[in-house]
């Protein structure tokens, strides 16, 4: 090789793996900041991760939920309408059109013990609004 490929081909490699580096450098950064969607069978299944930040979505069970006596901690199960349910734990206060029976949103972590700990929990807001990650449920 002459000298003026010699050095055309060095300065492709260094951007090359300086893309790479930054592209890697990126991925991990952002890694943190990306919430996966679960369904309650997935959850029930074990395939959600423990200790990692998630979402997780379905539909609030009849008579599940349960306030605490200070009125900040709630308990209540969310069900695939099949035969997946899984108990969900938040403290904090709920969207005014969280109730039963409705779709719902959380997001928070999955203990070992399989009970997932709420630091978030969205409600849908009418009648006619299911959630995308929801729909598949209601089909």
């Amino acid at each position: 090789m002459n000298e003026q490929r010699q050095i055309r081909f060095w300065v492709i490699v260094f951007v090359l793996c300086g893309s790479s580096i930054t592209v890697l450098l990126a991925v991990f950064a952002i890694q943190d900041y990306i919430d996966h969607f679960y369904l309650p069978d997935e959850v029930v299944q074990g395939l959600a991760p423990y200790d990692r930040t998630i979402r997780a979505g379905g539909f609030v069970v009849l008579n599940s939920i349960k306030h605490s006596e200070d009125e900040l901690s709630v308990e209540f199960q969310l069900t695939d309408m099949k035969d997946s349910t899984f108990l969900v734990r938040y403290t904090g206060l709920l969207p005014s059109l969280f109730r039963e029976g409705q779709g719902t949103t959380v997001k928070g972590k999955l203990g070992v013990d399989g009970v997932f700990r709420a630091r978030e929990v969205n409600a849908k807001h009418d009648e006619n609004y299911v959630p995308p990650e929801l729909k598949t449920l209601t089909e």
